[in-house]
């Protein structure tokens, strides 16, 4: 089964609004778990908007399944990693301003430095996955980089699914072979929701791991935490 990561990203967004501690973000990652995660993902950015470093050491000793933490690898950044030790890391080129993850490496450009990067997190034993687009050239120097996985970069499919969907996931296909050939794991997210995952899920090889955060806290609101959970559990099973 492809397994399911929930960014709990959002809900710290929401504490922090308020100060104090509510929601209890510890609380959302120990339930999305017992209610059938396979993992928690965190995207600690620098000005600490929504999860806090701290939150990421607070959350090291609770987490049962598999934790991912996100991010682009600024010096602080490297260290937390390299502290927390999660099980895996997935590097992102944000900048400190972006609102969300907005587009995948430039493998060939940065491939020197994802190298060195990449190398220090696996001294320390932690899987690395860099978020990618579906540029088949980037792709294919990935893999020079020593990363383990790469995680693709979904929001071109989400926008196009509801127009043609066939066109929309044709790129990931390809993109996936390639992967796979390469020798690389395969996680996907952005943007992922219950209308398309199961399609995606279905059409792309090897797929691992998807990593899904707003979409599903949205959901949440509505049907229940433990609710929505199971029911994006059930658009991984086919």
């Amino acid at each position: 089964m492809i397994n399911l990561s929930v960014n709990i990203n959002k809900i710290a967004t929401l504490r922090n609004a308020r100060g104090g501690n509510l929601p209890d973000l510890l609380k959302t990652a120990v339930d999305c778990e017992r209610f059938g995660a396979h993992g928690i993902t965190v995207h600690p950015r620098p000005d600490e908007r929504h999860v806090r470093y701290k939150d990421v050491y607070d959350l090291k000793p609770l987490i049962t399944t598999e934790f991912n933490i996100e991010g682009y690898p600024s010096e602080s950044f490297i260290k937390l990693v390299c502290n927390a030790k999660p099980t895996q890391v997935t590097l992102v080129p944000d900048p400190p301003d972006a609102i969300t993850s907005n587009a995948g490496w430039d493998i060939i450009k940065n491939e020197s430095f994802l190298k060195e990067v990449i190398s220090e997190f696996k001294l320390h034993g932690i899987r690395v996955s860099v978020f990618i687009d579906t540029d088949l050239k980037n792709i294919r120097n990935a893999s020079k980089t020593g990363t383990d996985r790469v995680e693709l970069y979904t929001e071109s499919y989400a926008k196009h699914y509801l127009y043609d969907k066939q066109k929309a996931i044709a790129d990931f296909i390809e993109a996936a072979k390639r992967a796979n050939e390469e020798g690389l794991g395969l996680n996907a997210g952005h943007d992922l929701n219950l209308e398309n995952l199961n399609y995606f899920a279905r059409k792309i090889p090897d797929l691992l791991e998807v990593s899904i955060g707003h979409a599903l806290i949205c959901d949440a609101l509505y049907l229940g935490l433990e609710n929505t959970i199971q029911m994006y559990l059930q658009q991984l099973k086919f």
